[in-house]
């Protein structure tokens, strides 16, 4: 038809989760734009969604089935079709799990689709009734999801559209215009009426570069600048009293624990000056409402979930959870109380060959899995909605792992990625613009529906019915096997909490997106106004760990420190999502630079532009050197993630990040890394 208006909803992992409105004309997309009536979308997009139709026809798009025809890691493929590619996986994997068990068979996937058929729905029914080994999905959020459970008890946070009534917002690792740009337009709105902006963050990124205040802390260190405050607050009699005593745990040993950081120690300890601090913990305290946003730049260091815990404790110290405009927000995702069992089916595991719950393999440390791992080894891997090679720590022992000639490899994408370069078979898989899914958020609380906007090219299919199509010929049985698209979103939808009440995919179909029933209408949703703490006692347990710097930085081990003098960053590059949007020459261009600080350059002899060689003792990468200010004297960073396969020596940062997990979580620790760098060529 021509020049329909269709609706679809972003599916990439961001907090946004942005509803669509797609111009179709004769089949084609024309025009993709942000809805209007969404009350955070608000009819714009981010510029790396804006340009996906680029994505959707892309020439390079992967549009039918493939088997390996060179060796591994070459990129050399063969077309084949689908009954061909769909029975060597499955003679494959069922001659895997007759030999070794089928525990030697990994799923790999984590939010290359935050849709939750596409995501988690029959892709862990198959896995699950296979007996394979389960996958812990950590390598984004698992140690701040772990803080904020362990603090408040619920995955809650202060609703973006009450930015907009806020006095004070600290943006702490947070860098909302490249990763969160729906929040920015409250924001706006806040300062506007005179509200201060202020951003805590290693890197002058662009929020910190519009921001009232930039404190420039050092990597890795924000638990010691939380409990700092929390002594300010606390010696200066600025807390809530009440609120604490009525709704808090554990004050007396918080209390102790803060008075061990007065500002001149986490001075040392943060490179922000004493004064400073106490001026911050005292313009927040008596600052009504004040909110923070949190992001999980804070958690991807080794003490990342002491620091969530301690960030996450000074709303509860000051009572800004009382206000509309206060509080903290890090991720909305529990209140979707989604019947998340019946979507994935662990029950399934019984009818399995090893008829009990299978092992837990940690995705954060997927090279030691593929090289370390026995009784059983992995030896098949299915890799869906992620590409590891390019964003899994370690890559150098992940690529040792992807080479193993015993290893069976397929990959689901839709571009030739790092990953699929290593594959066995590659299958084509649609974009959220061309399948149904059901989709949450982290960063909101609207429900929304999604239906096909356009046609799949090729012989593209959607991730659900590959592995209807992989059970059916595996011969499992079972009813669920044969659920439609829409009977995984009525058992989803069918969870019986009162946050879900009324919202049904009929009510989906029509209105696209539904608010969830956090509160009354027209009502601002304030999650621990009252207390309501989601914790076993039912109160916000205010955390008493101590902190101490991570070993790989400039307070740390002192033998990789003098080796390796400098702290690596390789946070999220502004017009990338991850490795997503990697295939762009412009993304490439952005992810291939090194920012130093000019103190840090000069006695290497580089200059801006130079190419460098970047090493510690796991790996070395090529990057040119960008010398700007966009980093302090001591500091590198890295923007991530670059296609390997784009670099001339097929590396990209996580050649240089460690498998090391967090204090809590199992979560990589990608921010706490030490490098050296020396500039390279002529």
């Amino acid at each position: 038809m021509t020049g329909e208006i269709r609706r679809s909803v972003c599916a990439l992992d961001c907090p946004d989760t942005c509803s669509l409105l797609i111009n179709v004309d004769n089949g084609r997309g024309s025009r993709l734009r942000g809805d209007p009536a969404h009350p955070v979308t608000r009819g714009f997009l981010c510029g790396k969604v804006a340009q996906y139709l680029e994505r959707e026809y892309s020439p390079d798009r992967l549009l039918y089935p493939m088997k390996r025809a060179g060796r591994k890691g070459e990129g050399r493929f063969e077309r084949i079709g689908w009954d061909e590619a769909l029975d060597t996986i499955v003679s494959r994997l069922a001659a895997v799990s007759s030999e070794h068990g089928p525990e030697s068979i990994l799923p790999y996937s984590y939010a290359g689709t935050m849709g939750l058929l596409n995501g988690s729905g029959m892709d862990r029914r198959f896995f699950h009734r296979l007996g394979a080994s389960r996958l812990d999905r950590t390598i984004c959020s698992s140690a701040g999801g772990v803080a904020l459970n362990e603090t408040l008890g619920f995955r809650y946070g202060t609703e973006p559209e009450q930015f907009a009534h806020s006095k004070l917002i600290i943006a702490w690792g947070a860098n909302i215009m490249g990763t969160n740009v729906h929040l920015w337009p409250f924001i706006t709105e806040a300062r506007r009426k005179g509200a201060r902006l202020y951003v805590i963050d290693p890197v002058a990124t662009r929020v910190a570069k519009l921001a009232d205040r930039h404190y420039a802390i050092y990597p890795g260190s924000d638990q010691a600048l939380a409990l700092a405050m929390a002594h300010v607050i606390l010696s200066d009699g600025l807390q809530d009293q009440a609120y604490l005593d009525a709704h808090a745990a554990g004050l007396d040993a918080f209390r102790q624990r803060a008075a061990e950081y007065p500002p001149e120690r986490a001075a040392a300890l943060t490179g922000i000056a004493a004064d400073d601090i106490v001026a911050l913990a005292r313009e927040y305290a008596t600052t009504r409402p004040a909110a923070i946003r949190l992001n999980y730049g804070v958690q991807r260091s080794e003490r990342g979930g002491a620091a969530v815990r301690a960030v996450t404790a000074l709303p509860a110290l000051t009572g800004s959870w009382k206000e509309a405009g206060g509080g903290l927000q890090l991720s909305t995702s529990q209140a979707f109380q989604f019947n998340g069992a019946g979507l994935e089916m662990p029950e399934l595991q019984l009818r399995s060959p090893i008829g009990r719950t299978a092992r837990l393999v940690n995705m954060s440390e997927l090279g030691k899995a593929l090289t370390e791992l026995n009784n059983p080894p992995v030896k098949a891997m299915v890799v869906y909605a992620s590409n590891p090679v390019g964003i899994a720590p370690n890559q150098n022992l992940v690529l040792r792992g992807m080479a193993r000639e015993d290893l069976f490899t397929v990959v689901l994408e839709q571009f030739q990625t790092d990953t699929a370069d290593w594959a066995d078979i590659v299958l084509p898989v649609t974009t959220f613009l061309e399948h149904t899914d059901l989709y949450r958020a982290y960063g909101h609380y609207y429900v929304q529906l999604a239906r096909p906007a356009l046609p799949a090219p090729g012989e593209c299919k959607s991730t659900v019915e590959i592995f209807r199509l992989l059970a059916a010929r595996m011969g499992f049985d079972e009813p669920c096997f044969r659920d439609t698209d829409d009977d995984m979103i009525r058992t989803t939808l069918a969870s019986g909490h009162p946050f879900l009440e009324g919202v049904t995919l009929e009510r989906l179909d029509r209105e696209g997106s539904v608010r969830l029933n956090v509160s009354p209408e027209g009502q601002p949703f304030l999650p621990f106004a009252t207390g309501a703490f989601g914790t076993p006692s039912g109160r916000c347990e205010l955390p008493s760990a101590d902190y101490a710097p991570p070993v790989e930085s400039r307070l740390g081990e002192e033998s990789l420190v003098s080796r390796f003098p400098l702290e690596m960053i390789s946070s999220k590059n502004d017009d990338s999502m991850n490795s997503t949007f990697g295939h762009r020459a412009s993304v490439d261009r952005q992810t291939s630079v090194l920012q130093m600080h000019s103190s840090d350059a000069a006695p290497r002899g580089i200059a801006d532009g130079d190419p460098v060689r970047v090493f510690n003792e796991r790996g070395s990468l090529l990057l040119k050197a960008e010398v700007n200010g966009g980093v302090r004297q001591g500091v590198v960073r890295a923007p991530a993630v670059r296609w390997a396969r784009s670099a001339q020596d097929r590396r990209s940062v996580n050649a240089l990040t460690s498998d090391r997990l967090t204090d809590i979580g199992g979560g990589p620790v990608f921010y706490s890394c030490l490098v050296q760098v020396e500039k390279c060529g002529d």
